[in-house]
């Protein structure tokens, strides 16, 4: 449907009518049929409105306007479609002009849609994009011909067929060409080698001649202009450097010449004519260079070079109003979203995507750019890409500068749907605004770098530094005491680590220490606090990255501080893993999603997006996502944002995610060795026990677990090439899901592992048969044992396997009990555990083991349960102490006030328990008010049901 356009003024009308009637008049003169009904002329016309270039192109290819050209122009395939009609021909004068009249006439049909409304944005950025990549094809191919005539094939020493790659960059990388841009490329190829002509020619020589050869072809004027233009500056050394490399020479320069804009430019590269494969291949080899393994904060300082060299080349070349390089401007917008590609880009996959509106969305997605920053980005770059589209268009020049004529003005705004150009420039200068204030914001948070070096801060540094720093100096600042902490700073102004550092890197540390100590000043515990940031700075001073997220993100510092100052727990696991500083950082930290789905789904995401399918890479990448979400747990903890109970089933919920993954990750690599088994799923199953089964794990715990497998296929052998008998493959199974979770890894370790409540305790084997486990439980298991069995539930392998053991414990738990016998028992080995393992006296309560405490609740619980549940069978639903409390007063076995008491007293007491482990504390607390009263509502609740603990 065409764009409705406001009314022109009547020097506009004017020129539009003499260009219809000149293009009328070539149409009759040389046959060319044009049938003038209304929708034609008013199409045409609208396209002479926006564009001289269209109407060069129709004087020059009246044909065009014939009934055939007109479906061609108004036909939705892009050039791909029809490029299989262009037959370029030998003759080289003939090629040049076959080129251009085809791209003339594409180019054509890209206006035409784009002016009248047949095409938005998006497609209209990608058509141009296919289009240059089909002029590349064919260009090169033509020169392939002609080189090979003269000089053979190209061949690696090894004699295999080679042909050139080349890559894409900028906005033809990314699928998102302008209308006039230059396309960027970069021309390699796979090895050294020679060509297999009887003038053969050796590869560096043949591929540099081939490059000139397509160089020329589109480049070079003639009287029908010019094909592309071709700019290859981004190769390797630039204008200095040799117009085609070899992978080896591409991979040896990035890694040792490489710098900054070069990795931001190769974000958007992709093969886009040659040979795609080795281009992949390529991209693959240099994928270290663009994107590093870990969090790269460091991409800050590449990023305001990169803009502080646009700002000078504006102010020289006064580009204020230029729609690319000006402030608020198209390049500020690519810096937002290309920045967060290459902090993250190398631990999340799906960030590297090629074309901005794609790259933005995924960023959104991922929730590293609020969905309202990237409503205004995208809203702005949409504006301003259509904008500058039609300043190119309008005569096709490579220009990103409005025109200053007050006609071409308001041939832009009109054919844009604008009233005039003071409607179009008011809406151009609201989104530039909106864009620099967002990168702005990016490049520079309030706080930042650029704020002013606390001056106390910074005299105590540089006495560290001279090593004159003394304890009353410390104190004066408000550290007290002050002798540890002013050892600490001189200890580390000295450490080798620091001295090892080169002059840019210190020169940062010099700028961060003293914010630092502003900081740990304002926590609630400050020597604690820098003594900790002492360690961390000694921790990651040969990583640059992270002293520039510490200096560039005051909200980073601040947030640190707190947490260093609160929690000595979450401190500890920062210093032995400096990547959890990007949870510290992270914006999304108060709203990412914590819930038992969530966890599962990030966990697979995180695994899927390996780029390497390697256990001990993906053990790794376990072990950092375990520490990710255990710690913007406690954090979420320490905000108050989760309480106990929700905290502790989580902390159970990320430990079955984890036991599930490895519990995979064993199998396959044990088929891979050994095949697998007969029948459906693997017939292996994991029973959490105690705080992971009953759903109420601290951030320390360990985890009790028992293997289970299925009786049927004891005998039957694995299918691989190695096999074994099933009883031998799943004790191997089991005993590598024990090593992979306790093994100790660079990522850390990620649980400890007990295993001695499987039957027979540590005498029994390490997994059981379903046969033995369920005999063992219903003829020799002691009370206890079914007590703890109360808490257990599958939590990894096979689901079929699962659903049989949830009815075996149902089973062996319903037996009908001896309710005064059960009590007796249950009280017994409660009694005894007290002895052995109560810590309390008359000045501190032990929150678990204590008279009162958490364990009296949970045996009550228990005993409840065993005594009553052939009669309330719905009892054995839950495992969770929370879930049972409820449970047990459902059916009546506690009233209201004994269901709230123990309630509450199980909340706060395992709160307080969570924050002792933070704290880096046993769970032992100075008696107060608080714990004396709930130690006495679980006592008597306890009574009152008949226990005596």
């Amino acid at each position: 449907m065409t764009v409705p356009r406001p009314q022109e003024s009547p020097a506009l009308r004017a020129l539009i009518d003499d260009r219809y009637s000149e293009l009328a008049a070539r149409c009759r003169a040389l046959g060319v049929p044009l049938h003038d009904d209304a929708g034609v002329a008013e199409r045409i016309r609208c396209t002479l409105l926006a564009s001289d270039f269209a109407f060069d192109v129709w004087f020059r290819q009246p044909h065009l306007l014939a009934p055939q050209g007109l479906e061609r122009l108004r036909s939705g395939g892009d050039a791909s479609a029809r490029i299989d009609s262009l037959k370029l021909s030998e003759d080289e004068a003939a090629c040049f002009t076959e080129l251009r009249q085809f791209r003339h006439a594409e180019a054509l049909r890209l206006v035409f849609r784009d002016i009248n409304g047949l095409d938005e944005l998006p497609e209209t950025l990608s058509a141009t994009s296919v289009l240059y990549e089909m002029l590349l094809g064919a260009a090169l191919g033509w020169s392939e011909r002609a080189l090979a005539v003269r000089y053979g094939h190209s061949r690696s020493h090894e004699g295999e067929l080679q042909r050139m790659v080349v890559m894409g960059f900028g906005k033809l990388g990314g699928s998102e060409l302008n209308f006039s841009s230059d396309i960027d490329l970069v021309l390699a190829y796979p090895h050294g080698g020679q060509s297999d002509g009887t003038r053969s020619l050796d590869n560096s020589e043949y591929f540099v001649r081939l490059a000139r050869q397509l160089v020329r072809l589109l480049n070079e004027p003639t009287v029908d202009g010019i094909c592309a233009r071709v700019d290859l500056r981004l190769r390797p050394f630039g204008n200095a450097g040799r117009l085609a490399l070899p992978f080896s020479a591409m991979e040896q320069y990035y890694q040792s010449e490489g710098r900054d804009w070069e990795r931001y430019a190769w974000i958007k590269a992709r093969p886009v004519a040659g040979d795609r494969n080795a281009g992949k291949e390529l991209q693959d080899l240099l994928r270290p260079f663009i994107y590093r393994k870990y969090l790269d904060y460091t991409a800050f300082a590449g990023l305001r070079e990169m803009k502080s060299l646009i700002d000078a080349e504006v102010a020289r070349k006064d580009l204020a109003d230029n729609l690319k390089l000006g402030p608020g401007g198209i390049r500020e917008i690519e810096f937002v979203v290309q920045l967060m590609q290459m902090i993250r880009g190398g631990r999340e996959p799906s960030l590297r995507v090629r074309g901005l509106l794609p790259a933005l969305t995924a960023c959104e997605a991922r929730g590293h750019i609020s969905a309202a920053r990237a409503r205004a980005l995208r809203e702005a770059y949409v504006f301003l890409r259509r904008v500058e589209n039609r300043v190119q268009m309008l005569r096709d020049a490579q220009t990103h500068d409005i025109p200053e004529d007050a006609l071409s003005r308001e041939r832009i705004a009109l054919g844009l749907g604008h009233a005039s150009w003071e409607e179009l420039e008011a809406q151009l200068a609201m989104h530039r605004a909106h864009v620099s204030e967002e990168f702005a914001e990016v490049l520079m948070p309030e706080g930042g770098r650029t704020a002013s070096a606390p001056v106390e801060g910074v005299a105590l540094w540089q006495r560290a530094c001279v090593e004159t720093l003394d304890a009353a100096a410390m104190e004066a600042s408000g550290f007290v005491p002050g002798g540890e902490v002013a050892e600490a700073l001189q200890k580390l102004s000295q450490a080798a680590s620091v001295r090892a550092m080169s002059q840019r890197s210190r020169e940062q540390l010099d700028r961060l220490m003293p914010q630092l100590l502003t900081v740990a000043r304002g926590s609630v515990a400050p020597v604690p606090c820098l003594l900790r940031l002492c360690r961390l700075v000694q921790a990651v001073a040969r990583r640059s990255s992270y002293l520039t997220l510490l200096e560039e993100q005051p909200a980073a510092r601040l947030r640190l501080a707190r947490l260093f100052g609160e929690s000595g727990f979450l401190a500890e696991r920062v210093i032995a893993q400096p990547l959890l500083l990007d949870d510290v950082l992270d914006p999304r930290i108060d709203q990412l999603p914590l819930k038992r789905a969530d966890i599962s789904a990030e966990i697979a995401r995180v695994l899927t997006t390996l780029d390497e399918r390697e256990a001990e890479a993906e053990l790794e990448r376990i072990n950092e996502f375990k520490a990710s979400v255990a710690f913007r747990l406690g954090l979420a903890f320490i905000d108050g944002r989760a309480d106990a109970v929700a905290t502790a089933r989580r902390l159970a919920v990320l430990a079955e995610s984890i036991v599930i993954a490895v519990t995979a990750l064993a199998e396959r690599e044990l088929a891979a060795q050994h095949g697998r088994l007969p029948g459906e799923g693997s017939g292996f199953a994991v029973l959490g026990y105690g705080s992971v089964g009953g759903e109420e794990l601290g951030f320390a715990s360990d985890l009790d677990l028992v293997f289970v497998y299925d009786t049927r296929r004891s005998h039957a052998m694995s299918d691989g090439a190695r096999s074994l008998e099933g009883s031998r493959w799943y004790q191997r199974l089991a005993q590598r899901v024990m090593n992979w979770l306790t093994v100790l890894t660079r990522a850390g370790r990620l649980y400890e592992v007990d295993t001695r409540l499987r039957p027979d305790g540590s005498k029994g084997l390490l997994v059981s048969s379903l046969e033995s486990f369920t005999g063992y439980q219903k003829s020799r298991a002691w009370t206890w044992e079914h007590q703890a069995l109360l808490r257990a539930r599958p939590i990894a392998g096979d689901a079929a396997l699962h659903a049989e053991l949830a009815a075996v414990r149902r089973e062996v738990l319903a037996v009908p009990r001896d309710r005064a016998s059960v009590l007796r028992e249950v009280s017994s080995m409660r009694q005894r555990w007290r002895a052995e393992r109560d810590r309390s006296d008359d000045i501190q309560f032990d929150i678990k083991q204590g008279l009162g405490g958490l364990l009296d609740i949970e045996f009550a619980l228990q005993g409840l349960v065993l005594a009553h549940a052939s009669d309330h069978p719905a009892l054995l639903n839950a495992t969770a102490n929370a879930a049972l409390i409820e449970a047990c007063r459902n059916v009546g076995l506690l009233d209201g006030r004994q269901a709230g008491l123990l309630a509450e007293a199980h909340a706060v007491l395992l709160h307080r328990a969570l924050a002792c482990t933070l704290d880096l504390r046993s769970r032992i607390a100075p008696r107060d008010a608080e714990l004396e009263r709930l130690s006495v509502q679980v006592q008597d609740v306890s009574r009152e049901l008949g226990f005596d603990f």
